[in-house]
């Protein structure tokens, strides 16, 4: 779907004004949900040049936002994002546009009784008018307006002027959780009296414990430890707050101020009871911090038999027994780098290429007196699962610590220092990343058998990418030892 910048662009609005025209579509929810009606955000297209015969082409405009309304059907089923229409069937528009005043336009609908209505509100920004929000709705004659809908209506129109005179939107966020108005609303007057509440902000009070609120009212007297609407009347600007009371009852309230050439003349609060929705929050907390308690415990663990294997491998005399449980030793490491990335982060997907930089790391301290490594890490894997990043960091160690082993040959007494490559290269799609393991090294033996090899450490990679990856593994000698692999993953969506 276009967003709304890049349509404005492409109309010819400037960046200024497409960031103000943003941050009214971001909070115009809740001025659809207000006057029951859908909303269509016009802007001019820029105009084209005169034609071969000097006739200038007729004026037209994109609509480049929609909205429907949650308190009331939508009378339009489709998008119409994007639509060019000609100035000639928008009238309401072109005079908004070139006189910066609200207009109306009205035309009665073949075989009914309803009337569509245009009521058009020219959007100012820097004294300037950019933009047009259109309201259109259906007009009943046979239809009783309730006092609930007139006062909805009412506020509406308030918000309506205040665009018309560059008022709103603030240049504030719209909060992520801001209630909506069928949540709650009340209204207060430039004195902090209640001059309007809904049913529904009444049985928000309710669940705070506040059954006395009546219209008329001040606000300040119902006793509710609040500041939003006196900081809303202060600043100008909408002020979010929420007011937890026991046992756990949490209201969420949004006091927007309602001004009149820049002087404050009452605040719309929106409210509505979070009590639920915290509690789900606190509980995906404690279950994040047990997670990471887990691999907290899992990493220490491992690190207890990794330190036990070191202190067994130096009461060994026999060189191979001593190797062979340093060899375990490191492994053990291996996996435990997982777990301690996983311990700090919230979930279950650890960024990869931390885990890669700890693997080199590692094996850097294990390269051999007289070896000068560098080890290169190209492209990156993203995020993978614990389950899928615990035997491919392993993997991945057992086949560096391979080339550092058997890659570059030993060194006779009085040599100069030897020096190696190995890179490291990932390739993620969509559905698969390919790693390549490559050295300049001796490369593997003419004839080499993977199947048949004797060595562990790549029977551990073939068992760890086949069978618990569910992916593939090729070897190849092209100057140096090259390892391909291919395991599935989830699909990226970076």
């Amino acid at each position: 779907m276009t967003t709304l910048p890049v349509l404005a662009r492409r109309a010819g609005v400037g960046a200024l004004d497409a960031d103000h025209l943003v941050r009214l579509t971001t909070s115009w929810g809740m001025l659809a949900d207000l006057c029951f009606s859908d909303l269509l955000l016009y802007v001019p297209v820029t105009a084209e040049p005169p034609g071969p015969d000097g006739v200038e082409p007729e004026l037209k405009y994109m609509i480049v936002a929609q909205v429907r309304p949650a308190t009331s059907r939508t009378l339009y089923s489709r998008d119409l994002v994007g639509t060019v229409v000609p100035a000639s069937s928008t009238p309401g528009i072109t005079q908004c546009m070139t006189t910066g005043h609200i207009a109306f336009r009205e035309s009665r609908l073949m075989h009914a009784d309803e009337h569509r209505v245009s009521f058009c509100i020219p959007v100012r920004h820097h004294d300037k008018v950019v933009a047009v929000m259109v309201r259109e709705y259906e007009l009943n004659s046979k239809r009783v307006r309730g006092e609930l809908e007139r006062e909805y209506v009412s506020l509406f129109e308030r918000f309506a002027n205040m665009i018309t005179r560059g008022e709103f939107p603030f240049y504030v966020d719209e909060p992520a959780e801001a209630p909506r108005v069928g949540d709650g609303v009340m209204v207060l007057d430039q004195e902090g009296n209640i001059i309007f509440m809904s049913p529904n902000a009444a049985s928000a009070l309710h669940r705070l414990g506040h059954f006395a609120a009546r219209v008329g009212d001040p606000f300040s007297e119902l006793g509710i430890e609040m500041t939003a609407a006196d900081r809303a009347r202060v600043t100008r600007l909408p002020v979010v707050e929420e007011v937890e009371t026991r046992p756990d009852s949490i209201i969420i309230f949004h006091a927007i101020p309602l001004l009149a050439e820049g002087e404050y003349t009452g605040a719309l609060i929106l409210m509505r009871d979070i009590t639920e929705l915290r509690r789900r929050d606190r509980l995906l907390l404690s279950k994040d911090a047990t997670i990471r308690e887990v691999h907290h415990r899992v990493k220490n663990n491992l690190q207890t038999i990794s330190s036990l294997l070191r202190l067994q491998a130096r009461r060994i005399d026999s060189d191979a027994g001593k190797g062979a449980l340093m060899e375990a030793e490191r492994r053990i490491r291996s996996m435990a780098l997982v777990h301690e990335i996983l311990s700090r982060d919230v979930g279950d997907q650890v960024d990869f290429h931390e885990v890669v930089a700890a693997i080199v790391q590692l094996a850097h301290e294990s390269v051999p007196p007289g070896l000068v490594l560098d080890i290169k890490v190209v492209g990156a894997a993203g995020e993978l699962g614990a389950a899928r990043a615990t035997p491919l960091a392993l993997a991945l160690a057992e086949l560096i610590q391979n080339s550092i082993e058997h890659a570059f040959g030993g060194r006779d007494e009085g040599q100069e220092a030897r020096s190696g490559n190995i890179t490291i290269a990932f390739d993620r799609g969509e559905e698969r990343l390919d790693i390549a393991v490559t050295d300049t090294g001796v490369g593997f033996p003419e004839g080499f058998d993977p199947e048949g090899s004797s060595s562990l450490g790549l029977a551990i990679v073939r068992s760890l990418v086949t069978t618990q990856l569910g992916g593939s593994i090729r070897f190849e000698s092209q100057g140096g030892a090259k390892v391909l692999i291919e395991v599935p993953v989830e699909p990226s969506f970076e």
